[in-house]
């Protein structure tokens, strides 16, 4: 699997995810917002982890930077 995301938007997502991780156990958020931004939040701390997203795959998206 090759990586497409640059070290920006893997912690972008680690931080969002640790947001939303902060706002569930403070009790921000509930119910089925929770449930949601929960996967949500699971989904980017994941892809952030292994540095790759596969929405970006059929866009060819990629905020790696290139290597010279």
């Amino acid at each position: 699997m090759k990586t497409n995301m640059g070290l920006v938007d893997r912690v972008v997502r680690a931080v969002l995810a640790l947001l939303v991780g902060v706002l569930f156990i403070t009790g921000q958020i509930s119910g089925v917002a929770a449930i949601i931004l929960g996967i949500l939040a699971v989904v980017f701390l994941l892809t952030s982890i292994v540095s790759f997203c596969p929405l970006y795959l059929p866009f060819g998206i990629s905020t790696k930077k290139k290597e010279s």
